[in-house]
């Protein structure tokens, strides 16, 4: 049975769905973001107490992630995402109700809740993501990524005005609580089947040169058997993929945490001049994003990967050496540009195998979130003893690993054939 006798707007509505998903991701994620120094005050915590609060959640999700595929496997894709949107409609209400209290432990709680909803609604999206890649068998991803990119965006501003109009920040997260919820309902409906029973109309077709090509592979996937976890970690392409997402997200974190601040110290600037660096870091990677599908469509996964970490490798190291402004803002405008696809192509090479996607991206989300733990600490104490923007250096190490890495990324082949 052909996997193509899905409707062009069966597909469309699925990727209107994702696009949305990740959006909405991005926006509440940078919405609680931008109000963090709203809890410190709230609550009367110092910095380093914030940051503890914090890395609790953080541990939430590390714990959530490896599980994140075997769930998709058992309930299913929508299942899954709605879980993890439960998750953190649950946290939102848990957080509030313990900045009503003044009560740390309570928003600890919620931080868990909200840490692990993330992590489930994290991997379910790009899981999603892949389904539909496969069916259209052209490159989608980065641009889910960008509307995640495009939702944070968003997301920030409006929690900054809301700061700023001094919007109580329990009335702000009991908006998004609601806000959450309606999406949750509405939009995974259209999302294309992806669970355990791996049917022939279930597994999304990978894209090939030829029909005949694609029915071979679906086929392949459909006979072969369906992969667990421990298999994935077993699996030495999936781990390397993961290294290179790795490396992808401490480029991309690093510019997100500290881009602003090291030019704020390094070169004496407003910190409004930081805050508009950080905009020309996030413009790029959104900009990347957005257009870069049809890039990596025309020149392969390896070539754009090593294009990504060269371009990522230039702009960090002007950024770090610049002794003006404006060459720093060069160097953040290459940063962002190679930053932005290396974690979407890394989701896409874990998914190439519709029946072990669920388990292989969830290995990948894992290994590179370890970089949302280890990284800022790290360059926090490296910029205690070298100048922030020189211990970003620092970062050109993952970024070299991942250029040496990017072999991996390579389409694998199902059944037989070698990987195109």
């Amino acid at each position: 049975m052909s996997t193509r006798t899905d409707s062009t707007g069966t597909v469309r509505a699925a990727a209107i769905a994702i696009f949305i998903i990740f959006g909405t991701n991005g926006f509440i994620f940078a919405s609680w973001a931008a109000r963090i120094p709203s809890v410190t005050e709230t609550l009367g915590l110092s910095t380093g107490e914030m940051g503890a609060v914090l890395l609790v959640g953080a541990l939430g999700s590390l714990v959530s992630l490896p599980l994140t595929g075997a769930i998709v496997d058992r309930i299913g894709l929508k299942a899954t995402v709605r879980f993890g949107g439960s998750l953190a409609i649950a946290a939102g209400a848990v957080i509030g109700i313990g900045l009503l209290a003044h009560s740390v432990w309570v928003v600890t709680a919620g931080m868990v809740l909200f840490g692990s909803g993330i992590a489930f609604w994290d991997v379910a999206q790009n899981i999603g993501g892949a389904d539909v890649e496969h069916r259209l068998g052209r490159t989608v991803m980065p641009q889910f990524h960008a509307a995640f990119s495009g939702g944070a965006v968003l997301g920030a501003l409006i929690g900054a005005a809301l700061s700023a109009a001094r919007i109580d920040l329990s009335l702000h997260l009991f908006a998004i609580v609601v806000v959450v919820g309606a999406i949750m309902v509405l939009v995974p409906r259209h999302f294309l089947a992806h669970d355990a029973a791996g049917s022939p109309h279930e597994v999304a077709a990978p894209a090939a040169s030829g029909a005949g090509d694609a029915e071979a592979s679906v086929a392949a996937a459909v006979g072969a058997p369906r992969g667990s976890v421990l298999d994935a970690w077993r699996h030495p392409r999936t781990v390397l993929i993961g290294v290179v997402v790795l490396g992808a997200t401490l480029t991309e974190g690093a510019g997100n945490d500290w881009i602003s601040k090291g030019v704020v110290d390094g070169l004496d600037a407003s910190e409004a001049a930081g805050a508009a660096l950080f905009a020309v870091f996030v413009g790029a990677m959104t900009v990347a994003r957005w257009f870069g599908g049809r890039i990596i469509d025309r020149i392969g996964r390896v070539a754009a990967l090593r294009i990504s970490m060269v371009s990522a490798l230039i702009g960090l190291t002007a950024y770090a050496l610049a002794s003006t402004y404006l060459l720093s803002a060069v160097g953040a405008v290459f940063w962002g540009l190679g930053a932005a696809l290396a974690f979407p192509m890394g989701m896409s090479a874990a998914a190439d195998d519709p029946r072990r996607a669920a388990a292989r991206v969830s290995v990948v989300s894992t290994i590179g979130y370890i970089a949302f733990l280890a990284g800022p600490p790290f360059l926090g104490f490296l910029g205690d003893h070298l100048g922030l923007r020189h211990a970003l250096l620092a970062i050109l190490v993952p970024i070299l690993v991942a250029l040496a890495l990017a072999g991996v990324t390579r389409k694998e082949a199902l059944g037989h054939g070698a990987a195109q």
